[in-house]
């Protein structure tokens, strides 16, 4: 029992104070079919510290939003190329 509350203890203070939920917009012009946003979607999800995400098929773009501690852009830009869709940032996070 110790050796637990010592280790959640320890996970506490080092768990960075700064992390911050972001939200991002990418630009994904390879979408055009209607299955397509279903696909970039799942593949967004299943990016450790995403909490949500949403594509759009109209304007051709996905907004996440994740943990900036476990995900960054990169590997949100990643996964949907990986998945068939190179993307890009549409401004900065928030």
């Amino acid at each position: 029992m110790k050796k637990l509350i010592a280790s959640l203890a320890l996970i506490a203070m080092t768990t960075p104070v700064w992390a911050a939920t972001k939200t991002v917009t990418l630009s994904i012009p390879g979408m055009i079919y209607a299955a397509c946003p279903i696909t970039v979607k799942k593949a967004l999800t299943k990016v450790a510290g995403v909490t949500k995400g949403e594509a759009s098929l109209d304007r051709r773009e996905a907004t996440i939003t994740f943990d900036d501690t476990k995900a960054d852009i990169d590997a949100l830009t990643r996964a949907t190329r990986d998945a068939g869709y190179p993307s890009s940032q549409v401004g900065s996070a928030k």
